[in-house]
């Protein structure tokens, strides 16, 4: 089972998605969050002005918390720092866990009949 950590700044809240300036980006990362719980993925957010300790006890990140804070967040994937500085997208997550690309976008399924409501000669198209 993949494990993916995330070590963000310090905000408000557990999530970042909280008072009435969100960041859509925030946002976004939640929902792709959910989407890899879905897929089997164990996903652990860590939040530095409430975990602080979970910093601290991993060399990796203090290491690239001492380059400087714009390194955060680090996102981690089975104890390998994978990126640092940016939320990274679905497709980019995906990849990074070995997911399959085209669960992470899928194609929508559209069926085409003859018998639709609008035929060219009823005037509606």
């Amino acid at each position: 089972m993949k494990k993916l950590e995330i070590y963000e700044p310090a905000m408000c809240c557990s999530t970042g998605v909280c008072g009435v300036d969100v960041d859509p980006v925030l946002v976004q990362f939640v929902a792709d969050l959910q989407w890899l719980t879905e897929q089997g993925v164990v996903v652990a957010r860590h939040n530095l002005s409430q975990e602080p300790q979970a910093f601290a006890s991993n060399p990796d990140v203090v290491k690239e918390m001492e380059a400087g804070m714009d390194r955060l967040p680090v996102i981690v994937v089975d104890g390998h720092v994978v990126s640092t500085g940016v939320y990274l997208y679905r497709d980019q997550l995906a990849t990074k866990l070995g997911l399959d690309e085209n669960q992470a976008n899928p194609k929508p399924h559209i069926k085409i009949t003859e018998s639709g409501c609008c035929k060219p000669s009823s005037g509606c198209c």
